[in-house]
Protein backbone atom coordinates (compact mmCIF):
# COMPACT_ATOMS: atom_id res chain seq x y z
CA UNK A 1 0.00 0.00 0.00
CA UNK A 2 1.32 3.47 -0.85
CA UNK A 3 1.52 6.24 1.74
CA UNK A 4 -0.75 8.53 -0.31
CA UNK A 5 -3.48 6.97 -2.44
CA UNK A 6 -3.71 8.02 -6.07
CA UNK A 7 -6.11 10.91 -6.73
CA UNK A 8 -6.86 12.84 -9.90
CA UNK A 9 -5.05 16.14 -10.48
CA UNK A 10 -6.62 18.89 -8.37
CA UNK A 11 -7.99 16.46 -5.78
CA UNK A 12 -6.68 15.69 -2.34
CA UNK A 13 -6.89 12.34 -0.59
CA UNK A 14 -9.93 13.61 1.34
CA UNK A 15 -12.28 16.18 -0.18
CA UNK A 16 -15.61 17.23 1.38
CA UNK A 17 -18.89 16.72 -0.49
CA UNK A 18 -21.59 19.13 0.70
CA UNK A 19 -25.28 18.45 0.09
CA UNK A 20 -27.18 21.68 0.61
CA UNK A 21 -30.51 23.41 0.11
CA UNK A 22 -29.27 25.83 -2.56
CA UNK A 23 -26.01 24.74 -4.18
CA UNK A 24 -25.82 27.79 -6.45
CA UNK A 25 -26.05 30.13 -3.44
CA UNK A 26 -23.49 28.12 -1.45
CA UNK A 27 -21.11 28.11 -4.43
CA UNK A 28 -21.37 31.92 -4.59
CA UNK A 29 -20.88 32.16 -0.81
CA UNK A 30 -17.77 29.95 -0.77
CA UNK A 31 -16.36 31.80 -3.78
CA UNK A 32 -16.79 35.18 -2.09
CA UNK A 33 -15.73 34.19 1.45
CA UNK A 34 -12.78 31.92 0.68
CA UNK A 35 -11.79 33.04 -2.83
CA UNK A 36 -12.76 29.62 -4.19
CA UNK A 37 -12.59 29.00 -7.92
CA UNK A 38 -15.14 26.77 -9.55
CA UNK A 39 -14.21 24.23 -12.20
CA UNK A 40 -17.13 25.33 -14.40
CA UNK A 41 -16.81 22.31 -16.66
CA UNK A 42 -17.55 20.07 -13.66
CA UNK A 43 -20.94 21.62 -12.84
CA UNK A 44 -23.62 19.10 -13.72
CA UNK A 45 -27.38 19.60 -13.46
CA UNK A 46 -29.75 16.74 -12.74
CA UNK A 47 -32.91 16.20 -14.80
CA UNK A 48 -34.87 18.22 -12.20
CA UNK A 49 -32.54 21.23 -12.70
CA UNK A 50 -30.79 20.84 -9.35
CA UNK A 51 -27.00 20.87 -9.14
CA UNK A 52 -25.89 17.25 -9.09
CA UNK A 53 -22.16 17.99 -8.95
CA UNK A 54 -19.83 21.00 -8.75
CA UNK A 55 -16.15 21.33 -7.85
CA UNK A 56 -14.56 24.29 -6.12
CA UNK A 57 -10.91 24.78 -5.28
CA UNK A 58 -9.87 26.59 -2.12
CA UNK A 59 -6.10 26.81 -1.89
CA UNK A 60 -4.78 23.30 -2.52
CA UNK A 61 -8.08 21.58 -1.71
CA UNK A 62 -11.28 20.77 -3.53
CA UNK A 63 -14.84 20.63 -2.25
CA UNK A 64 -17.86 19.31 -4.10
CA UNK A 65 -21.24 20.97 -3.65
CA UNK A 66 -24.61 19.60 -4.78
CA UNK A 67 -28.28 20.28 -4.14
CA UNK A 68 -30.14 18.13 -1.67
CA UNK A 69 -33.28 16.51 -3.05
CA UNK A 70 -36.57 17.48 -1.39
CA UNK A 71 -36.98 14.11 0.35
CA UNK A 72 -33.38 13.86 1.55
CA UNK A 73 -32.65 14.64 5.21
CA UNK A 74 -30.95 17.80 6.39
CA UNK A 75 -27.23 17.03 6.66
CA UNK A 76 -25.14 20.07 7.51
CA UNK A 77 -21.48 20.01 6.54
CA UNK A 78 -18.63 20.64 8.96
CA UNK A 79 -15.53 22.03 7.25
CA UNK A 80 -12.12 23.14 8.47
CA UNK A 81 -10.34 25.80 6.42
CA UNK A 82 -6.97 27.50 6.93
CA UNK A 83 -6.89 31.16 5.88
CA UNK A 84 -4.40 34.02 6.01
CA UNK A 85 -6.77 36.42 7.80
CA UNK A 86 -9.48 35.01 10.09
CA UNK A 87 -11.05 38.40 10.80
CA UNK A 88 -11.35 39.33 7.10
CA UNK A 89 -12.82 35.90 6.33
CA UNK A 90 -15.41 36.31 9.10
CA UNK A 91 -16.25 39.81 7.86
CA UNK A 92 -16.92 38.54 4.33
CA UNK A 93 -18.98 35.65 5.68
CA UNK A 94 -21.06 37.92 7.93
CA UNK A 95 -21.70 40.33 5.04
CA UNK A 96 -23.26 37.38 3.20
CA UNK A 97 -25.48 36.33 6.11
CA UNK A 98 -23.25 34.01 8.14
CA UNK A 99 -23.39 33.98 11.92
CA UNK A 100 -20.15 33.91 13.92
CA UNK A 101 -20.35 31.01 16.35
CA UNK A 102 -16.88 31.26 17.90
CA UNK A 103 -15.00 34.56 17.88
CA UNK A 104 -11.29 34.45 16.95
CA UNK A 105 -9.52 32.71 19.81
CA UNK A 106 -5.93 31.60 20.38
CA UNK A 107 -5.88 27.82 20.04
CA UNK A 108 -2.62 25.90 20.52
CA UNK A 109 -0.61 28.54 18.65
CA UNK A 110 -3.24 29.17 15.96
CA UNK A 111 -6.11 31.62 15.75
CA UNK A 112 -9.40 29.76 15.54
CA UNK A 113 -12.99 30.78 14.82
CA UNK A 114 -16.25 29.22 13.64
CA UNK A 115 -19.20 30.47 11.65
CA UNK A 116 -22.47 29.06 10.40
CA UNK A 117 -23.34 29.89 6.80
CA UNK A 118 -26.91 30.83 5.77
CA UNK A 119 -27.61 27.17 4.93
CA UNK A 120 -26.61 25.93 8.41
CA UNK A 121 -23.20 24.46 7.52
CA UNK A 122 -20.49 25.01 10.14
CA UNK A 123 -17.03 26.24 9.13
CA UNK A 124 -13.97 25.97 11.38
CA UNK A 125 -11.62 28.78 10.27
CA UNK A 126 -7.96 28.76 11.32
CA UNK A 127 -4.91 30.90 10.78
CA UNK A 128 -1.79 28.98 11.57
CA UNK A 129 0.47 31.17 13.67
CA UNK A 130 4.01 30.82 14.88
CA UNK A 131 4.14 30.32 18.62
CA UNK A 132 5.97 33.25 20.19
CA UNK A 133 5.35 32.94 23.92
CA UNK A 134 7.35 29.76 24.51
CA UNK A 135 4.23 27.59 24.41
CA UNK A 136 4.15 24.65 22.08
CA UNK A 137 1.66 24.42 19.27
CA UNK A 138 -0.69 21.46 19.09
CA UNK A 139 1.26 18.41 17.91
CA UNK A 140 4.62 20.24 17.89
CA UNK A 141 5.90 19.12 21.26
CA UNK A 142 9.00 16.95 21.30
CA UNK A 143 8.49 13.94 23.50
CA UNK A 144 4.81 14.75 24.02
CA UNK A 145 3.20 12.97 26.89
CA UNK A 146 0.87 10.29 25.70
CA UNK A 147 -2.76 11.00 26.51
CA UNK A 148 -4.59 8.27 28.38
CA UNK A 149 -7.58 7.05 26.41
CA UNK A 150 -9.79 7.63 29.44
CA UNK A 151 -8.51 11.15 30.11
CA UNK A 152 -11.34 13.66 30.35
CA UNK A 153 -11.85 17.07 28.74
CA UNK A 154 -11.28 18.71 32.15
CA UNK A 155 -7.59 17.76 32.07
CA UNK A 156 -7.11 20.02 29.00
CA UNK A 157 -9.42 22.86 29.92
CA UNK A 158 -8.67 26.58 29.92
CA UNK A 159 -10.92 29.62 29.48
CA UNK A 160 -10.19 29.58 25.72
CA UNK A 161 -10.92 25.88 25.34
CA UNK A 162 -14.05 26.17 27.49
CA UNK A 163 -15.27 28.96 25.18
CA UNK A 164 -14.44 27.01 22.02
CA UNK A 165 -16.20 23.91 23.38
CA UNK A 166 -19.30 25.68 24.69
CA UNK A 167 -19.86 27.59 21.43
CA UNK A 168 -19.76 24.32 19.48
CA UNK A 169 -22.17 22.63 21.89
CA UNK A 170 -24.58 25.59 21.54
CA UNK A 171 -24.28 25.67 17.74
CA UNK A 172 -24.88 21.94 17.41
CA UNK A 173 -27.93 22.07 19.70
CA UNK A 174 -29.44 24.87 17.61
CA UNK A 175 -28.93 23.32 14.14
CA UNK A 176 -32.20 23.38 12.24
CA UNK A 177 -33.16 22.37 8.72
CA UNK A 178 -33.38 25.67 6.81
CA UNK A 179 -36.39 24.31 4.88
CA UNK A 180 -38.50 24.05 8.04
Amino acid sequence: MTAVPAAPAGSNTVSPFIMTEDATALIAFVTEVFGATEASEARTLDTDGLVLHSELHIGDSMITIADRKQDWPFTPAFNRVYVDDVEATLSRAQALGAQVITKPTEFFGDVFSRFQDPQANLWWVYRHAAVTDGAEAWGDAEGEEEVDEGESWESFTSPELDYIHSTLVEAMASLKDPRV
